[in-house]
């Protein structure tokens, strides 16, 4: 029989991976959900479309119930740079449409004794480093530590994550619990995410792919973030490749409901350096906004994933050099020629 898997914002940066992704398995039935119309390279992939706000559960518990819905990719949501332009659209959002979702998902899985899976992809937003001294002293954070988040975003998706655990753990904890697992949460805490297939939209890790996508336009670009500014990331395959790896690891297998998971940290201008070996006419300098950079400055410089390569045996495909060489240039060139 085949699964049938909901994606909600299924038309954002990781939905145009993760859609082509899931429909080369014959055994996935693919439905799609977003606020605005599915682009046209996509359609071909999803068994159904549906145009709906997050926020409407009468729609949700529908879909769930009428395709017996075995797995969400809950995708939707406001990044950070948009949520602090409207951080009250950004929590009804983030907060109030997972929670909504949550709630759903979970009644369904209830109602007709079935377990859902449900993957929250989450953030290096969730962290909250007090000051570059610290971040220059610790170097690689885990799930547990610094989760003092500054931005809505960050916050948003730390609640979440902590609603979701409660949803699959603790839902009405002063009643009988039934047997088993019906709502399986399983959350990723992303890097920053660099994608040669589309262009960045509202993330405060942007500056990375602009400067990519910039320089193939044969465009300058101007970093709002200073040349020392380190974070991690990862390019957007290894994303897929995390999310598809945490939704098919046995359950029995996971010790913890959030996962940390990188590739390699680097600095503006260690990208800025890459860029310009492959386009040298492009022109990249810096002049960082200082809220921008405050954001950014309260990430750590690496997290520790060393549980996800543990109990389920994460790893990257890609480091920073064969990233460019063998993914984002090839892909960014073609894109652009």
């Amino acid at each position: 029989m085949q699964e049938v898997i909901l994606i909600t914002g299924a038309n954002g940066e990781v939905g145009h991976a993760l859609i082509p992704e899931l429909a080369k398995s014959k055994n996935v039935v693919a439905i799609t959900l977003d606020i605005n119309e599915l682009d046209d390279t996509l359609k071909p992939f999803a068994h159904e479309v549906v145009i709906a706000d997050i926020l409407d559960s009468s729609i949700i518990d529908n879909l769930l119930t009428k395709h017996s819905v075995g797995t969400v990719f809950h995708l939707a949501s406001i990044l950070s740079t948009g949520g602090e332009k409207n951080p009250e659209r950004a929590h009804q959002v983030n907060v109030d449409g997972t929670n909504a979702l949550l709630s759903s998902v979970n009644r369904v899985a209830t109602q007709e004794k079935r377990a859902i899976k449900f993957i929250f992809p989450s953030s290096i937003a969730a962290y909250g480093l007090p000051d570059l001294e610290t971040k220059k002293k610790i170097q690689r954070v885990k799930e547990g530590q610094y989760a003092t988040p500054i931005t809505m975003y960050g916050v948003n998706k730390l609640y979440c994550e902590l609603l979701g655990v409660y949803y699959s753990k603790y839902y009405k904890l002063l009643e009988p619990r039934p047997e088993g697992v019906l709502l399986d949460f399983r959350c990723l805490r992303f890097p920053g995410i660099i994608s040669a297939l589309t262009l960045p939209t509202g993330g405060t890790s942007d500056y990375a792919p602009e400067m990519i996508h910039s320089a193939a336009k044969g465009q300058g670009y101007e970093s709002f973030v200073r040349p020392d500014t380190a974070i991690p990331f990862m390019v957007m395959p290894d994303a897929i490749k995390a999310l598809v790896g945490l939704t098919n690891a046995p359950k029995e297998k996971l010790t913890q409901e959030v996962y940390n998971v990188s590739a390699f940290s680097a600095t503006a201008e260690d990208i800025a350096k890459l860029v310009n070996n492959v386009f040298p006419d492009s022109s990249i300098s810096y002049k960082p906004d200082l809220n921008r950079q405050k954001i950014v400055d309260s990430w750590p410089t690496d997290i520790d994933d060393s549980k996800a390569r543990s109990d389920w045996s994460w790893k990257p495909d890609y480091d920073i050099n064969s990233a460019f060489k063998n993914y984002l240039i090839p892909e960014i060139r073609n894109k652009y020629k």
